[in-house]
């Protein structure tokens, strides 16, 4: 297997040292009787201060499981993970519980994908907001609620006093969103994971989020992984992409040079996914066939293979290496636009 050899990303970020640095992540479910899933299959990327790193597939690709590994929330059960997740110098995946309760929510947070279903819904925001700085930065209630209301207001939630006495239930769709920012903010974290965040929000509120998500990063130089399937919301966001498919990296690169010269023809599907203002009226989109769940072993073959317009017999019998170094490649035995 080519080797992903490992140097500074020109993507972003103004260190070249990782703050987070992750290297083969594997993560296998399996239950009793049953035949192992490999949801997350050899996953490896970096994230410095102040860059914004995209993880992006379908529902079922590995996004999500690859975040919960990082910050230790897989069930205790059913699982085994494998690899590294290096962050500041120390591998959380080897953390005990109680040191990885400490990293989350100080230095790592994390903002869910539904927030009706995050939040506690019979505990106010205020509540919610201000038991972060109380657990992790020692503040007593009547110190952190006045840091709650800041918070508040500053994810742009109108009339924030009020609403540190609200419930979830009460709030928005947005305002749920914007109230897991701000409690993922609470700390100020030096990385943040954004898990599909705009998620059944509408065009506008999407827009605002990831404005206030991009202008976080511009101004605190807090590292971002931002984990999506929608090529749309990288385009105005991501410096770095990885797009997954089955548990693999299947492609990376930068956000303009992929989307550019995009080289594996899932990455290429997913653009075509997507709605252009400049497309010829009437034109019809050009989804992927079939699903996640058309797919192939990755031990002897492409998993994309099924569902590939561009495959070829190697593609059902071989297992595609990396092709690239650590900041550029794909993994393809016959790539959009011909070889390298």
């Amino acid at each position: 297997m080519t080797q992903q050899t490992h140097r500074p990303s020109q993507f972003g970020g103004g260190s070249a040292e990782p703050l987070l640095s992750v290297r083969d992540l594997r993560v296998t479910f399996q239950r009793h009787g049953e035949e192992a899933f490999h949801a997350v299959d050899g996953v490896s990327f970096d994230v410095r201060p102040g860059q914004t790193v995209g993880l992006v597939g379908e529902s079922g690709c590995g996004k999500s499981v690859t975040s919960l590994a990082i910050m230790g929330l897989l069930p205790d059960r059913g699982n085994h993970v494998e690899g590294t997740a290096v962050f500041d110098g120390e591998d959380l995946l080897t953390l005990s519980r109680s040191a990885m309760r400490d990293r989350r929510g100080s230095d790592i947070a994390m903002i869910f994908q539904d927030p009706l279903s995050s939040l506690n819904p019979v505990v106010t925001i205020g509540r919610q907001v201000t038991e972060v700085m109380e657990r992790h930065q020692g503040l007593s209630r009547k110190e952190a609620t006045p840091k709650a209301a800041d918070l508040l207001e500053r994810v742009g939630i109108p009339d924030p006093k009020a609403r540190l006495a609200n419930y979830p239930h009460q709030l928005s769709g947005g305002m749920r969103q914007r109230a897991l920012i701000a409690m993922a903010l609470a700390c100020n974290p030096r990385l943040l994971i954004a898990d599909e965040p705009t998620t059944a929000l509408d065009v506008t509120i999407q827009a605002q989020i990831l404005a206030l998500l991009k202008e976080l990063v511009v101004d605190t130089g807090t590292a971002l992984v931002m984990i999506t399937h929608d090529l749309g919301v990288v385009a105005g966001l991501c410096d770095e992409v990885n797009v997954l498919y089955g548990g693999k990296v299947v492609e990376r690169g930068g956000r303009h040079g992929l989307f550019k010269n995009p080289r594996h023809p899932y990455t290429v599907g997913l653009l075509n996914s997507i709605p252009r203002l400049d497309a010829v009226r009437g034109e019809k989109l050009s989804p992927v066939p079939g699903s996640v769940a058309d797919n192939l072993p990755w031990t002897s073959a492409c998993a994309f293979a099924p569902r590939c317009s561009n495959a070829i017999a190697p593609c059902t019998q071989e297992t595609p290496q990396w092709d690239g170094d650590e900041v550029v490649g794909f993994r393809c035995f016959n790539p959009m636009g011909g070889p390298r």
